[in-house]
């Protein structure tokens, strides 16, 4: 399991470089975006497999049995540590299940990378991961936490920010402190910690483009 970069491509650590090259296939999200990164590091030969949300179930037994004549794959995502919001742990579940052996190759994670500079509180916090498309499903998630003791962690997608922050007003209040990060490690990184009411109309007039960490902090925390 091999942690990629969430942005800039010179975060890929030595020791996933060497695993990367020396792996007899790579296991990934999107094999273009995969391309690119082994591009960037000058990595060749290795073949490309997809693997991903739509065909991990299917895929994670014959891999299994592959690993257990002796191949060894690294699996990748499109960004980040795989397993964690993307694919990977329907396979690590069947290698574990045989007794194989599943090395992790830590690295860059959006999630902890917002928590470390937004200023909340980082003693413990609760990776939601994706929430639900659905206007009702975020506001019920959002209502049954409203009074969670730790730092709430989030992705969104650029397609759903704005709503995600709409519901998080109307569900938490407009006072309620958050942390949305946008572009992680690239040249326009941004974070914007403050009142939710405040974030959400600051959002209004920002581009929506990548993904977005939002972490929420516990009721009654001020800056």
């Amino acid at each position: 399991m091999v942690a990629t970069p969430i942005g800039n491509l010179a975060d890929l650590s030595p020791r996933a470089r060497e695993i990367l090259a020396g792996a007899d296939a790579l296991l990934c999200e999107d094999t273009r975006t995969a391309a690119k990164l082994l591009a960037r590091w000058e990595i060749s030969g290795v073949p490309m497999l997809a693997h991903h949300e739509h065909n991990e179930r299917a895929r994670a037994p014959h891999l299994a049995e592959r690993i257990a004549g002796g191949e060894s794959f690294a699996l990748i995502s499109d960004a980040g540590t795989p397993g964690l919001s993307d694919p990977g742990f329907r396979l690590v579940r069947e290698c574990r299940r045989r007794g194989l052996n599943v090395i992790s190759i830590p690295g860059p994670n959006a999630a902890v990378a917002a928590l470390s500079i937004a200023g909340l509180p980082t003693d413990a916090f609760f990776f939601a991961g994706f929430l639900p498309p659905k206007k009702a499903a975020r506001q019920r998630f959002f209502e049954a936490h409203r009074s969670f003791p730790h730092t709430i962690c989030l992705y969104e997608s650029s397609h759903r920010i704005e709503k995600c922050l709409n519901d998080l007003v109307e569900s938490l209040g407009p006072e309620r402190t958050i942390a949305v990060a946008k572009e992680l490690t690239k040249i326009h990184e941004q974070v914007h910690t403050g009142p939710a009411g405040d974030i959400r109309d600051r959002f209004k007039s920002l581009s929506r483009k990548g993904e977005f960490v939002v972490l929420i902090a516990p009721d009654g925390f001020v800056l």
